[in-house]
């Protein structure tokens, strides 16, 4: 009898059949999901309605993922779920299997594959890029070196015509204390030379623009972290008379996505010179704020648009003295909720909410700029189901109807 380690089991997952390689299981026992490039055997089960990634692997690889995903969950960092683990498998001759490593399924997640299905432009792939850079300095910052950095290892979600980037493969992960500079210099190599490899890849089938230069897109990861890693870690001098520089810095931060947890200020003996280092936590600002004022949980991104149109809305109604939390339920009600039950039940797999709402407004915006005037939002929302949403293919699995048993 295979062992299961879990912290949340599905007793569902019990009656799987553990004594039959991976890559032997039925097609009925699968869900058929887009899956990136892995060393491993990896496939997708349901079970109870929920859906989990099945990846076969060495028993000591798979404890130390799963423990390593647990802590990356424990501090909130951008990484699929663990579920558990299978250990102890015999198959039918009595010959041990490799274990296996159980995570959950990340809704609206495509790998970087089925996103360069057709030819992306220029712009959404650099897109695509600055998500990964970004996902490795959030996991620096954790202290968290990843070993592998690569698209391959990585999930992307939509968010408000960005990127939000997941990693999926923490292998060769180690979490420490603090990181130090080698590790980071050797995550930014792996990262260029898998990346490379991947864009060639993409390049020989014929999946990447012609403009997209992969050697050019490689070189400028370097700049693009460093750019990022500066700005959230880098200590700043200023005059004594230049305060407001302070609060300049973080406002910056607070746009990139970021709470500061606390400044260390240092001041010369005369007072004339100050000295700022922000000990930046998680990325999360926006998402944290939305969620505060309606229940929303979305990404970043997706977070600043809401905001955004939350500010508009407060403004377009004389409210931007009134109570916060009372101005954003009313345009929970009376703004978001109406967009997205325009949607009709068929087409609600197609898009997160939160991404159907930033693409309303996008589309408003298009309409608007038609008309030469402004177009109400709920004439848009209904614009773009008909013209939009419907032609765009599914991003969330489809789960089968229950069927009910008939009544005696």
């Amino acid at each position: 009898m295979p062992r299961f380690v879990a912290t949340r089991p599905d007793t569902g997952l019990l009656s799987l059949p553990w004594d039959v390689p991976l890559e032997d299981w039925p097609e009925d026992q699968l869900v058929a999901l887009p899956r990136g490039i892995s060393r491993h055997v990896v496939r997708f089960v349901r079970v109870n309605g929920s859906v989990y990634a099945i990846k076969e692997v060495l028993e000591h690889l798979a404890m130390h993922e799963y423990r390593l995903l647990r802590d990356l969950e424990r501090l909130e960092a951008p990484s699929v779920e663990p579920v558990g683990v299978i250990t102890d498998r015999i198959d039918r001759d009595g010959e041990p299997i490799d274990s296996i490593l159980i995570t959950r399924h990340l809704q609206f997640s495509l790998p970087y594959r089925a996103l360069f299905s057709s030819t992306l432009r220029p712009d959404t792939v650099n897109r695509l890029i600055d998500a990964l850079v970004a996902l490795i300095v959030r996991l620096h910052l954790l202290g968290f070196f990843w070993g592998d950095c690569s698209l391959s290892n990585t999930l992307f979600r939509r968010d408000a015509g960005a990127f939000a980037a997941y990693l999926v493969d923490a292998e060769t992960g180690e979490l420490h204390q603090d990181i130090s500079d080698g590790q980071r210099a050797h995550d930014l190599y792996t990262a260029e030379i898998n990346l490379f490899g991947e864009l060639l890849d993409l390049q020989e089938g014929g999946l990447l623009d012609e403009s997209i230069d992969p050697q050019e897109t490689v070189e400028s990861i370097q700049k693009r972290y460093e750019a990022l890693w500066s700005e959230l870690t880098a200590p700043e001098e200023f005059g004594g008379d230049e305060m407001h520089r302070l609060d300049s810095r973080i406002r910056r931060l607070n746009e990139l996505g970021f709470d500061v947890a606390e400044i260390d200020i240092i001041t010369d003996w005369d007072g004339s010179q100050v000295r700022i280092q922000p000990k930046v936590v998680d990325a999360g600002h926006h998402s944290r704020r939305l969620l505060r004022l309606t229940g929303l949980d979305v990404e970043e991104n997706q977070a600043r648009r809401l905001l955004n149109d939350l500010d508009s809305f407060a403004a377009s109604t004389d409210q931007q003295n009134e109570d916060e939390e009372i101005v954003a339920h009313q345009w929970l009600t009376e703004v978001f909720e109406p967009v997205v039950r325009a949607v009709p039940r068929d087409l609600k797999r197609k898009l997160e909410p939160a991404e159907v709402f930033h693409e309303v407004l996008e589309h408003r915006w298009f309409l608007s700029e038609q008309a030469g005037h402004e177009v109400d939002t709920m004439e848009a929302a209904r614009s773009y189901v008909d013209e939009v949403l419907a032609a765009k293919p599914d991003e969330k699995l489809a789960l089968p109807t229950p069927t009910l048993p008939e009544p005696d």
